[in-house]
């Protein structure tokens, strides 16, 4: 039997986040492995096993998987949380590519220098509620199902929670104009998995703070 995933990245959100969700998701348990210091960067890219010199690494299977979006890919075709067919699959990348929009610039928010912090996160309270959570509350609306695509749990759905829970960070009310996104959250926050996963001492990691940022930024020189 293979072992687990192990995960190569900071003990912090950033990329690594949303291949944790999704593992969890699935029910997949997996093993962590920290870059502290810029020595256990350098460390990895000495020992030629990224590809791009970059993280997230994971290992898997038997490969040394980089670049987020590929490993997302992997881990949903795996486990089967892809789709049916190509039609569903395409729609499952255009929800994630807009989730992926809109955590982008709530993951990059803490690292922005204070004075253009406040119109940032104006921008993303903006972006939230004007172009992306009206196109998750159409779709649930237009077919009615519990889930974006097939009627059965996909990787969007993950994706999309994930997103919902970081902008309530920034704005905690920022769903009182959806209420069917407001069902949705509850209805995926209760499977099991993902129950588990939210719940105190999971492999979830909190809100970037001050500290994590001092540490990401002597790691990676920025």
């Amino acid at each position: 039997m293979a072992g687990k995933p192990k995960l190569h990245y900071t003990k912090g959100r950033g990329k690594m986040e949303s291949i944790r969700w999704l593992l969890a998701a699935a029910g997949v348990e997996f093993e962590e492995e920290f870059i502290e210091t810029k020595e256990d960067l350098e460390k990895l890219r000495n020992d030629g096993v990224l590809m791009f010199q970059q993280v997230p690494m994971v290992e898997m299977d038997g490969m040394k998987m980089v670049q987020t979006r590929a490993i997302l890919s992997y881990i949903a075709a795996k486990y089967n949380l892809y789709g049916k067919d190509l039609k569903e699959r395409a729609w499952i990348d255009m929800y994630v590519e807009g989730t992926t929009d809109l955590m982008g610039m709530i993951m990059y928010l803490p690292f922005q220098p204070a004075d253009t912090k406040e119109k940032n996160l104006a921008l993303i309270i903006e972006r939230a509620t004007n172009r992306y959570f009206p196109v998750y509350e159409k779709a649930l609306k237009a077919h009615g199902h519990d889930y974006l695509v097939g009627n059965k749990l996909s990787w969007a759905d993950i994706h999309l929670l994930e997103a919902i829970l970081m902008a309530e960070e920034c704005k905690p009310d920022i769903l009182s104009a959806f209420p069917l996104l407001q069902a949705f959250k509850g209805r995926i926050s209760n499977i099991p998995t993902i129950k588990k996963f939210l719940q105190p001492g999971s492999q979830r990691k909190p809100p970037t703070d001050e500290k994590f940022i001092a540490v990401v930024r002597k790691i990676f020189n920025i």
